[in-house]
């Protein structure tokens, strides 16, 4: 998680560093999900294409949508570090591309052609994008993770490209591990499900990954998501909040996952508004200091894991989610006193990192090992690792 969000690119990462995620998928199917859970929407690159426009009504929708994004100029990254109009024209290509049948064929076509929605629809849509700032993988149903292209929508979060390095460091440790590979693992808070599918496809067939969500949408899309790789039987969904759903799995982890929600409750409202106005709250509010469900997982942990486990979570860089330097002072000034009492008051992410493992340290009686730190892409301390005693 991040306070600002922009599609298939991070503004937080230099591009060379990402992988080129190519857009193939598997083919769409009827995929329901568990009876108890609302049925997600299907992606519009999934959907058949049963409509049709002309091409001269196709190409007058796109010139309108094009000087739409282009009137945005800088006007968002100024006000909340949103889109500008090169990444909304971006943005707009990938639209096409994922309601158009043969995107590549419109110039050659002087007839019809085929959509996956009405032509109306289309305007609907970006409209949302631009003028509500609705988050552009919610208009298209889909966001490409690794090399996965998963469901998501209204009430589910989007998964970050940061958040990969998670599955990269579970697959540093089942390499050559094998109780570790073919033993029972969990993602907690598994939103659109993936964390826990990248975790199976890194385990293989000996392991198995149970999946948890306190909300019912993000469970049906995740089922959605996880049906539609083939991993039913490795990944099993299970609705409840972090650890309650697993009581019947105490000390039995192998291992265990989690992006928490770690935004300070009075920094929701200033967030990129493709952020704050539309991903759930709930997956973004980590409380007063933006570390009640952190130091949850972190208690839980030694209860949950059997000896030699292994955790990895996110963590809360607090500092940089504030707006002003009075509110950074405000919740570094809780922090300290909430979460951090016996810590010197400091401003640099580094240290604050340190402490949160020297009170993981502290608090847990000894019961893990090998606490680690670990940038993401940026260089920035972004995960905590450990192991159970």
């Amino acid at each position: 998680m991040k306070l600002s969000f922009s599609p298939r690119l991070s503004p937080f990462l230099k591009p060379s560093l990402f992988t080129n995620v190519h857009r193939s998928v598997c083919s769409a199917s009827s995929i329901p999900p568990p009876p108890t859970t609302p049925k997600p929407q299907t992606p519009l690159f999934l959907r058949p294409p049963t409509h049709s426009t002309t091409t001269s009504d196709l190409q007058i929708w796109h010139d309108w949508a094009n000087t739409l994004a282009s009137s945005v100029g800088s006007t968002f990254v100024d006000l909340d570090n949103g889109p500008d109009s090169t990444l909304l024209r971006r943005e707009l290509k990938w639209l096409m591309e994922d309601a158009i049948e043969e995107p590549k064929n419109i110039d050659n076509n002087d007839g019809s052609v085929r959509l996956r929605v009405e032509i109306e629809e289309l305007y609907m849509l970006w409209k949302q994008r631009v003028e509500e700032r609705r988050p552009f993988q919610y208009v298209v149903g889909c966001e490409h993770w690794r090399d996965l292209v998963l469901c998501v929508e209204e009430g589910v979060l989007i998964p970050r490209p940061e958040t990969e390095l998670i599955v990269d460091l579970v697959g540093d440790v089942v390499l050559g591990n094998e109780g570790l590979r073919e033993g029972l693992w969990a993602d907690l808070g598994t939103g659109s499900g993936a964390i826990g599918i990248g975790i199976a496809r890194v385990l293989g067939s000996g392991g198995r990954v149970i999946a948890t969500d306190l909300s019912p949408t993000a469970i049906g899309v995740a089922a959605f998501n996880v049906q539609r790789y083939g991993l039913q039987d490795v990944v099993e969904l299970r609705q409840g909040s972090w650890f309650e759903p697993l009581k019947d799995v105490e000390g039995k982890l192998s291992g265990f996952v989690s992006n928490p929600p770690y935004i300070p409750s009075d920094n929701i409202a200033g967030l990129q508004a493709e952020v704050g106005r539309h991903e759930p709250r709930v997956a973004l509010d980590g409380g007063a200091n933006g570390m009640d469900d952190l130091l949850h997982l972190c208690k839980g942990a030694a209860v949950m894991l059997k000896p030699g486990g292994f955790f990895a979570f996110e963590f809360p860089s607090i500092p940089r989610f504030a707006t002003t330097l009075e509110s950074q002072n405000e919740v570094l000034v809780k922090a300290k006193t909430l979460v951090f009492p016996n810590c010197d008051y400091k401003t640099n992410d580094e240290e604050q990192c340190k402490y949160l493992v020297e009170y993981m340290e502290n608090d847990a009686g000894g019961s893990f090992c090998n606490l680690n730190m670990v940038p993401d892409f940026a260089g920035i301390n972004r995960f905590v690792t450990g192991f159970r005693r």
